[in-house]
């Protein structure tokens, strides 16, 4: 990238970054193809209005790996994926069973570099 559209963190433009780490638990299942075709496009329509640019996956690659899936959605600011989950959380949230019982952990992230 060129330097002037690098995000600086001190000139205010840091871009947030969200992630849900989903932990490999023995004996859970996580439905990859669920995951990436109904549940993230179902975040995308509902979050689009509220500042979500965009969103990666992660699946892991090998079998012991510390977690077996992973989600990053980027936004311009905290306040437009709170705003998102107050709007459409309870509707996402009951959509989780549908893919895995695992419980993720959430990383609020600003992304500096």
């Amino acid at each position: 990238r060129a330097a002037s559209t690098i995000r600086n963190f001190d000139e205010g433009f840091a871009m947030i970054r969200i992630s849900f780490l989903y932990p490999n638990e023995r004996g859970k299942e996580f439905d990859h193809a669920y995951y990436a075709e109904k549940h993230m496009p179902l975040v995308q329509k509902r979050m689009a209005s509220f500042g979500l640019l965009r969103y990666e996956i992660d699946k892991a690659a090998v079998d012991d790996a510390p977690f077996v899936a992973a989600c990053h959605l980027y936004f311009n600011s905290v306040d437009g994926f709170r705003n998102a989950i107050a709007e459409h959380g309870k509707e996402l949230m009951a959509d989780i069973p549908n893919y895995t019982p695992i419980q993720a952990q959430t990383q609020v992230s600003e992304i500096v570099v």
